[in-house]
């Protein structure tokens, strides 16, 4: 019987979720809910579509379905631990695939679910969104309602669940997986040389030193260039996946989807991008300034994540790291303060580097548990730091959310990514705050701030811009592996201009950046943007209201999940998502960081 690694491989305790891998509480658990799922399944597809004759049958399917999500959640959520902390451990790679497979059989209980409210007439659907029991989750219903009539017909949506297990998210598996087991060979400017995992590229890639950066870079990207093959076929399966299912669900555009998924407008997402667009000076003054700290008149790609070359950026502990955070968050939010502590008491946390683990972070949880696991790789960076702050205000989101049904929490990446980036400036505040923090490691982290405002600004955008560009001609065919570099390079320059030096584009972008085969979510990349904006226009408010705002921002946590992003911010704090107005104001926030780090460097050397 295996045991579970989580106390020898891994930082994290897993131990709540279940004993052991493959323990007889997990093979118990799985098999109840395959079978619950089936049965479920049966007693959906046995009724005839929502009338005034079955409305009490489809509430009983609508309300074991919701246990069956929360249910679901807990064993995902575990196995996908499990594969991300070990991407070697062959055992939990066939778990992760039978978790897709499962997943499958939800979408197909869905089809079912959808079958039956689709062509439902408002005389029957209303009184089953205002039941007793359903009437806190009208929101869900509505939107699984708009869904299935952007649908094709059941047999087709259950063939399509079926050959997705094999097909699309087969391909988000096998990125997965060689993204996992990627190496890279890493020249250090004084000779040496290490062959490292994939990982650790992005911390190098963050050190003060420029010929480190750029050595991270090159070898990462000769390491990218020998899988290149690969990841163009699964960035083409997945893009042409979902426009040939778009195509028989009579969807026009495939934007569409993404706005549905990010429960958002068109006229919403333009506002935002017209505002970046007509405010790209403010980050391009980022980052001249950041060149110009480096005695340089332009900037490479691997520059982006360049902190200032000062002495108080080296080698951050663990243990400092945690209590960065947790001071900053008890200072201004106490609640989010004592919340940390139980992150911290539980071992929720799994931060080590080491061979195998796959790159990236995120936080997940279990709606059964109501617990979260944050997934990381500390290199003693400042920019590590600001990660487990991060994660740690998507973790708290949930605990926010934790009294409220599992059919509330489906919130959208927009509003996901606003708690996060919300954590992120509480830890930048409390650490310009605090008086036994020297004004190296001020200017430190404000430089981090400004910087990651103009990636969010700049780097994203040419995200969003690459998709775009890269499905307009996906429609066509597939997209070579030179036309995926020419398109990436195309586009950084237009959205750079000339801060970029001649060779300093990265061509392979497309490959290295994991949210692009994100099979779950399409356009995963600007929600990112839109979260970091909002939470500035947030935090902008309560720097202005103090404390008194932090009830308006729960409320604004717990609502994420029950309403559209501009209803939830309509309701919360009384602002419109679709005025360019309120994008601008905060960009601009941007301007007094800038300000004062340009004040801390005129006494600083570097």
């Amino acid at each position: 019987m295996a045991i579970n690694d989580s106390t020898a491989k891994m930082n994290w305790d897993l131990t709540s979720y279940f004993p052991e891998f493959n323990g007889q509480d997990m093979k118990e658990f799985k098999e109840r809910l395959k079978t619950d799922i089936e049965t479920v399944k049966k007693k959906a597809s046995a009724l005839a579509p929502l009338d005034d004759t079955n409305g009490s049958e489809w509430v009983d399917v609508f309300l074991k379905n919701e246990d069956l999500i929360a249910r679901y959640t807990h064993i995902d959520s575990y196995v996908g631990c499990l594969s991300a902390a070990d991407g070697l451990n062959e055992d939990y790679l066939r778990e992760e695939a039978e978790m897709s497979a499962l997943g499958a059989e939800f979408s197909k209980l869905k089809v079912e679910l959808m079958r039956g409210v689709r062509d439902a007439s408002g005389e029957n659907f209303e009184p089953l969104r205002e039941s007793e029991e359903l009437k806190s989750s009208k929101y869900y219903l509505g939107r699984l309602r708009e869904d299935a009539q952007k649908k094709m017909n059941p047999e087709r949506e259950v063939l399509a669940a079926d050959l997705g297990v094999d097909g699309i998210s087969a391909w988000g598996r096998l990125y997965d997986t060689i993204s996992g087991k990627l190496e890279f060979e890493m020249t250090y400017p004084d000779g040496t040389v290490k062959t490292l995992p994939i990982s650790q590229r992005r911390s190098l890639m963050e050190k003060p030193e420029r010929a480190v950066r750029k050595a991270a870079f090159e070898g990462g990207n000769r390491a990218w260039q020998s899988i290149e093959d690969t990841a163009a076929a699964a960035l083409n399966a997945i893009a042409g996946t979902r426009l040939t299912l778009n195509k028989y669900r009579g969807i026009d555009h495939f934007l569409d989807v993404a706005l549905f998924q990010s429960s958002i407008s068109g006229k919403t997402l333009d506002a935002m991008f017209e505002a970046i667009y007509s405010e790209l000076e403010l980050p391009r003054t980022i980052l001249r300034l950041k060149a110009e700290t480096m005695n340089r008149d332009k900037i490479a790609w691997y520059d982006l994540g360049a902190p200032l070359d000062l002495k108080a950026g080296q080698k951050l502990s663990w243990s400092r790291a945690k209590k960065m955070v947790k001071n900053s968050f008890a200072a201004s939010y106490p609640r989010l303060g004592k919340f940390m502590d139980t992150v911290y008491r539980k071992e929720w946390i799994d931060w080590e580097p080491r061979e195998g683990k796959r790159p990236g972070g995120f936080c997940t949880g279990s709606l059964t548990t109501k617990e979260s696991r944050i997934f990381m790789t500390y290199n003693e960076t400042l920019g590590d730091v600001l990660t487990l702050a991060h994660e740690a205000g998507h973790a708290f989101h949930s605990h926010v959310m934790s009294d409220i049904r599992p059919y509330s929490h489906f919130y959208p990446m927009t509003l996901a990514e606003s708690a996060s980036t919300f954590g992120e400036m509480i830890l930048t505040e409390g650490v310009l705050e605090d008086p036994s923090i020297s004004d190296a490691q001020k200017a430190l982290t404000l430089d981090m701030e400004i910087n990651h405002g103009a990636i969010y600004l700049m780097d994203i955008p040419v995200r969003y811009e690459f998709e775009k560009a890269f499905y307009e001609e996906r429609q066509k065919g597939e997209v070579s592996v030179s036309r995926l570099k020419e398109l990436m390079v195309q586009t950084q320059r237009r959205i750079f201009g000339d801060l970029l030096e001649e060779g300093g584009e990265d061509p392979y972008f497309w490959a290295s950046k994991l949210h692009f085969y994100i099979t779950g979510i399409t356009f995963y990349n600007f929600p990112y943007t839109f979260g970091y904006l909002l939470s500035r226009g947030l935090f902008s408010m309560f720097k202005r209201e103090g404390k008194e705002f932090l009830p308006k921002y729960e409320a604004f946590l717990r609502l994420s999940g029950s309403d559209t992003a501009e209803n939830v911010a309509r309701r919360s704090i009384g602002r419109d998502l679709e005025s360019p107005d309120f994008w601008a104001e905060s960009i601009n926030s941007l301007n007094e960081p800038l300000s004062r780090l340009k004040g801390l460097l005129k006494n600083l050397k570097y």
